[in-house]
């Protein structure tokens, strides 16, 4: 029976959302629209494609994990080496720790956990976000579920299953809020890794000459660490392919060193691949073992990269990029270490540079200082990527997001991230000096993020994968076990340089978390306040409003309705312009929206008052355009809105009308020009809309139908552009309410108004001419 109930139930839900286009264009319904976009636009990365993203990734993903064997044994035998016998142990753990990890979970696991090519921990949550209702900020619009592959599926024990945990989550405030914390505790250790890897890496490469002493040593490495962050502006494209060579040389130097002293000196080394090695370790050295498992783990950094960059390559080119070179690269360099060890444990303080060839030994050092340097790309990319991730869930301040290659999506550059990043470097290698404290703060930020990962893709096996509970509970327990091992471990070493990874953590959440609480607050303020249609109708018959000459563009974050704002305007300055065009910039989760997709329209009020909201689509791919050239799409797109609109409303046949323009899109090639033609068909009549580079011009075609209306009102609109176009931008000032408590008061009207003065402003991000802006102030009651 329930199984019967069930099927009905999706029954149900599959004709409620067969709601014709056309119906849609009939009822207020713009945040309907705003979700129904082709996804033709989606990228299939040929072979070729694949193979130069995974060539690139090399040079930006792993330079932090090929670095590691600069320093995991001096990490791992701080001490010295007891016995010969610890040293199989620490090798087998080694050798595991790579295997369970790097190339089970993530390779393998984590990466197809990836919300729409993102990785990182932010994107686990917006994933999360779209199938349940956990988010903070209510993201269950439809335009959100449709573009988030919602799909009715057949009952089973995985799907019940997965009901009743996502019931569960969208029940609960107290799991919702414990979800937001984990998340932007996760974000905040790989951005705090964004800090510690430049550090580690150049300091333990450029020690290779300690004769200069250990004061030239940092200037040295804090002179690399500045210039690493200057070329950043670069991009990820450029500074992958100019690092990637080199990455790939320090792969083939290290394994074919390791092999080298493998044969050299005790290949029987590699016995340590029986696990029961692992056993003996730790039952001879108790507790001594378990805090060695902090060094351990340090072969493992850089593994959350893999993830959080993901957004910068593709799943298979990273897959090909780590089980093809850094996988058995790695192994053969802890392998060829262990076997240099093992007939001179006396030189475990200095490994790397010890076991090297004479002859090697300055090119190594060359490629070490290299690679050291390439290491810090890895979780700077990463950075960037969840930075901008963050943005769009409203849970970081504004910053300037610089997509930097035109070929590949998710590559991104942020300015204010990559300086602040460089001067927090900076002062942690000018205060700390050596790569022991370092290390210690290192392991934890690393490990945190592994066990936060672990509980979010155990969430999303279970609520959208919907595997079967035996594979659940092997991943997250056995994975946890581990991982919580390890946290252990590091945390032991918390008073030694561990603090430094969770004070960053602190000021990096309490700045998320200020301004997603401030960013949501003011999100529902807007929203119970929107302005009504009934206020609409009455301001059109308001002889007091004054209409001005040309174009006003209000900008909103509302896609629903008419911000709050604007009455607050028309009561200090009782005016609009002749044309008044509310618009919603809204970030769509695909790499690029074609222009004749971009912008979707609704006429609001009576006809005449000519007054429209405008929903305006980018992805994350799309550059906001210059001033003139938004002005000229935006009422090009609006006169064609006009032309239809009229069509509709003298006689035509809406639900035909809007089938043939959502499927009858025809492609023309005149010359060099492309030309996209949308064929509009009604009874008895047809028109032909043709886009060309120049905007959008109609021509008739068969029985030819143009009203003289509709061609009336479009030159109205098009004279009010010509007199020229106002931009009008909110500037809310949110304050908490007179009855608030003390902390609440403090935090936003002091902690958020801070962060909103000293970030980026609207105008900058919408790139709108301060010459033609008119900001609106209003102060919002929280």
């Amino acid at each position: 029976m329930a199984e019967v109930e069930m099927e009905m139930e999706s029954e149900k839900n599959m004709k409620e959302r067969k709601v014709s286009w056309g119906k849609l264009r009939r009822v207020d319904s713009l945040n309907l629209e705003a979700g129904r976009l082709s996804m033709s636009q989606t990228h299939h990365s040929s072979w070729k494609s694949t193979f130069i993203l995974a060539f690139q990734s090399i040079g930006v993903v792993y330079g932090d994990i090929g670095t590691s064997p600069l320093y995991v044994y001096a990490s791992s035998f701080p001490n010295n080496i007891a016995a010969n016998d610890d040293l199989l142990g620490i090798l087998s753990l080694i050798f595991y720790t790579i295997v369970l990890i790097p190339l089970l979970k993530y390779v393998f696991i984590v990466l197809h956990a990836n919300d729409n090519g993102d990785g990182g921990t932010f994107a686990l949550y917006s994933l999360l976000s779209r199938y349940a209702k956990v988010s903070l900020i209510p993201n269950e619009q439809p335009e959100d579920r449709q573009l988030s592959n919602y799909n009715l599926q057949v009952p089973s024990t995985q799907l019940r299953r997965a009901e009743k945990i996502k019931h569960k989550l969208e029940s609960s405030k107290t799991i919702q809020l414990i979800l937001f914390f984990v998340t932007i505790l996760g974000t905040s250790m790989v951005i705090g890794d964004g800090v510690l890897t430049p550090c580690i890496s150049v300091l333990s490469a450029v020690g290779g000459i300690k004769s200069l002493g250990q004061d030239a040593v940092v200037g040295i490495s804090i002179a690399i660490l500045v210039i690493l962050f200057s070329v950043q502006r670069y991009g990820t494209d450029r500074v992958g392919t100019s690092f990637a060579p080199i990455i790939l040389l320090w792969y083939l130097l290290i394994g074919g060193i390791g092999l080298y002293n493998l044969f050299k000196y005790d290949i029987t080394i590699l016995r340590s691949l029986n696990p029961k090695y692992i056993y003996d370790y730790f039952r001879r050295n108790g507790k001594d073992a378990w805090i060695s498992l902090g060094g351990v783990v340090l072969s493992v950094t850089g593994t959350e990269a893999m993830f959080a960059d993901l957004g910068h390559f593709t799943v298979r080119a990273i897959q090909i990029s780590f089980s093809g070179l850094v996988f058995p690269g790695l192994l053969f360099a802890y392998a060829g270490q262990a076997a240099y060890l093992s007939k001179f444990p006396d030189d475990v303080s200095d490994t790397f540079y010890k076991s090297v060839p004479d002859p090697l030994y300055w090119p190594a050092f060359v490629m070490a200082v290299a690679a050291s340097v390439i290491a810090s790309q890895a979780m700077i990319s990463a950075s960037f990527s969840i930075v901008a991730q963050s943005l769009s869930l409203g849970c970081f301040p504004r910053v300037k997001v610089v997509h930097t290659s035109t070929k590949y999506e998710g590559q991104v550059y942020i300015p204010e991230v990559n300086y602040l990043l460089m001067i927090c470097c900076v002062l942690v290698c000018w205060a700390f000096k050596t790569t022991e404290k370092i290390g210690h703060a290192y392991g934890i930020a690393v490990v945190a993020v592994m066990v936060i990962t672990t509980v979010m893709v155990t969430l999303i096996m279970l609520v959208i994968w919907k595997v079967r509970v035996i594979w659940v509970v092997l991943f997250s327990v056995g994975f946890l076990l581990i991982e919580c091992v390890y946290l252990s471990s590091v945390l032991y070493k918390i008073k030694d340089g561990g603090y430094l990874p969770l004070a960053f953590s602190l000021i990096l959440m309490t700045v998320m978390g200020i301004w997603h609480y401030v960013h949501k607050e003011r999100y529902m303020y807007e929203l119970r306040n929107k302005v009504s249609a009934e206020y609409i109708t009455d301001l059109a018959a308001n002889p007091a409003i004054k209409r001005l000459p040309g174009m006003g563009l209000l900008y909103s974050e509302l896609v629903q309705g008419i911000p709050p704002i604007f009455p607050h305007f028309l009561s200090n300055i009782p005016s609009t312009h002749s044309v008044l065009v509310v618009v919603s910039i809204k970030s769509l989760p695909i790499s690029k929206v074609a222009l004749e997709e971009r912008f979707l329209f609704r006429q609001v009020g009576p006809r005449e008052y000519r007054m429209f909201r405008c929903v305006v689509r980018y992805g994350y791919n799309n550059a906001i355009e210059e001033a003139h050239v938004f002005e000229r799409q935006l009422v090009e797109g609006l006169k064609n809105f006009i032309r239809h609109e009229h069509f509709a409303r003298e006689g035509g046949d809406t639900e035909a009308l809007a089938e043939e323009v959502q499927h009858s899109t025809l492609l023309v090639r005149d010359g060099n020009a492309r030309v996209s033609a949308e064929l509009v068909n009604g009874p008895g009549a047809s028109s032909r809309s043709v886009r060309s580079s120049n905007g959008i011009r109609s021509v008739n075609s068969g029985n030819g139908y143009q009203s003289g209306a509709a061609e009336e009102e479009m030159q109205f609109v098009q004279k009010a552009m010509d007199k020229g176009v106002v931009y009008l931008l909110g500037e809310a000032e949110v304050v908490a309410e007179a009855k608030s408590s003390l902390l609440k008061k403090f935090v936003v009207n002091y902690a958020y108004d801070f962060l909103r003065k000293n970030f980026r402003q609207g105008d900058t991000i919408f790139a709108i001419p301060r010459t033609r802006l008119l900001k609106v102030g209003m102060t919002y009651e929280i």
